[in-house]
């Protein structure tokens, strides 16, 4: 009974809405995931061969694709605050494809013409400057399409429906993204040994011409299909534009507030005057979109996970752009890193399974600190491929560490989420998720920026170590978020009275 009870299609079954719309949500999610981690994986090989010998270009892609989700992170969470949920839906597709297909056109150009930068270094800064901003954009309405997918639609459309389907949906829904971690690397990877990088370019380009169209009609089919959505949407508007109506009554009072206090017989003092003076400043600074935010993301109960969680992006030991490009330096072939990743997102899509169960056993909190604490020590090999002399050996135990430290990470991220999704007030919940990208991002950002100060491939072992002392900083304040909320981490009571009763049947057995 409880298996069934926890099986996804139980869930399903008993919900208000035809199941095969769930399938349509996690299509469009699919499509639109892949097109990005193609371009995820393949930019580092690009950079790295537009200019070999070099993580320069590398690294700056990576800043400014991270600095654009640092600074604009959170105007893009109020953005999809106001929007209506098709008006962000349209605005992500249209932006993230385009940006792909413009992205992908350029690449294949510098690599036709191999020689642009010595002949024409202002064509080719140019051509380098729409690659960076083409990837700003495209992780911009990514992000945009995130938070309306992960943060909004996934928990209206499990409100009122059987309990479990929440954390069944966010575990499919990172599992998509996980296969798309998997096989895209792969298909690129191939495509790139075997064929060649322009060819990757081209098909990157092409896929994203074609996959927008069933994006979008899978996903406006769930919105018309689920009326809660269309509910949730009309619903954030009225409480915007009553809000914003009020906001206005406030300001209009103001005046009259002041000629009252002015009439009652006794001019205000100057200390008075500027004191309001200064209050009317704090206000006005307050109510800019980027701090507004801010102020509401950190008066949340989750500020230490979601901390803990953005920590985890200040780091190398992924196969992101930056090691990415030092293995490709080093010798390793395309495809193996591809296959690397591969199995580094089949590990991850583990999580997913492991996720549902261990946190219906043990809580949602709990499995945010095993998985913490799983990532921090599967790493260690990593740390230790740094002493070692053999750079093929080096190179399989930095990426065994990385791809086994996934299962933590993963169900850590979910742990992470699951809590800001029942904890964050729905009219949070957008704003919230904008700040925590961004402060994703920021993190994301400084390892580039470091990437830029140490861009000799021979120094990435400085890199993994400042990345080890973050997940470690990570794991400190989870852990101390952990014992604020339980008042302790481990039930001690609990293993020595197991331990006392097995010593007592043990001893019971013997005299028997």
């Amino acid at each position: 009974m409880e298996k069934r009870l926890l099986s996804p299609q139980h869930d399903l079954d008993q919900s208000s809405f035809p199941p095969y719309l769930v399938t349509y949500l996690y299509s469009g999610h699919f499509l639109a995931r892949w097109g990005a981690r193609m371009w995820e994986f393949s930019v580092g090989l690009y950079m790295i061969s537009i200019w070999p010998e070099s993580l320069l270009l590398a690294a700056i892609y990576g800043v400014v694709e991270s600095s654009s989700t640092a600074l604009l992170g959170p105007i893009i969470g109020q953005l999809v605050d106001k929007l209506t949920y098709i008006q962000v839906l349209r605005l992500w597709l249209l932006t993230q494809n385009l940006s792909f297909i413009v992205a992908g056109a350029t690449v294949t150009v510098l690599l036709s013409y191999r020689d642009l930068k010595a002949v024409n270094f202002s064509a080719f800064v140019s051509l380098i400057s729409i690659i960076n901003v083409s990837g700003a954009v495209g992780v911009l309405s990514t992000l945009a399409g995130t938070i309306l997918i992960e943060r909004e639609w996934v928990v209206v459309i499990s409100e009122g429906q059987p309990p479990g389907l929440l954390t069944r949906m966010n575990s499919v829904i990172r599992r998509v993204d996980l296969i798309c971690t998997l096989f895209a690397p792969v298909v690129s990877g191939f495509i790139i040994s075997f064929v060649s990088l322009r060819a990757s370019s081209m098909a990157l380009g092409l896929l994203n011409t074609v996959f927008v169209w069933f994006q979008y009609w899978l996903l406006v089919s769930v919105y018309n299909g689920i009326p809660a959505l269309e509910e949730s949407s009309q619903r954030r508007l009225i409480s915007k534009a009553s809000s914003s109506m009020g906001d206005e009554t406030e300001q209009d009072s103001s005046p009259l507030v002041g000629e009252i206090s002015g009439s009652s017989g006794k001019d205000p003092s100057t200390s008075s005057a500027e004191s309001n003076r200064q209050e009317n400043i704090a206000q006005k600074i307050s109510k800019v979109p980027i701090i507004s935010a801010w102020k509401v993301y950190l008066e949340q109960e989750v500020l230490l996970p979601g901390v803990s969680l953005a920590l985890l992006y200040f780091t190398v030991l992924s196969f992101g752009t930056l090691m990415t490009a030092t293995l490709e330096w080093q010798g390793t072939p395309a495809f193996v890193i591809g296959i690397a990743r591969g199995v580094s997102a089949t590990i991850g899509i583990a999580a997913t399974l492991v996720y549902p169960a261990l946190q219906s056993n043990i809580s949602t909190i709990r499995t945010g600190l095993w998985s913490i604490w799983s990532q921090w020590s599967f790493l260690l090999i990593c740390v230790a491929s740094v002493w070692v002399k053999n750079s093929l050996v080096s190179a399989y135990m930095l990426m065994g560490g990385v791809a086994a430290s996934r299962l933590g990470l993963w169900m850590f991220d979910l742990a992470v989420i699951q809590q800001m999704q029942d904890e964050v007030p729905e009219s949070d919940r957008c704003v919230v998720g904008g700040v925590q990208n961004s402060l994703q991002s920021i993190l994301d950002l400084l390892s580039y920026v470091m990437g830029i100060l140490i861009s000799n491939p021979q120094d990435f072992w400085k890199l993994m170590v400042m990345s080890f002392l973050a997940v470690t900083l990570s794991t400190m304040l989870y852990t101390l978020h952990v014992y604020r909320v339980r008042k302790h981490l481990i039930h001690w009571e609990k293993i020595f009275c197991s331990a006392h009763f097995s010593t007592r049947e043990g001893g019971i057995e013997s005299r028997s």
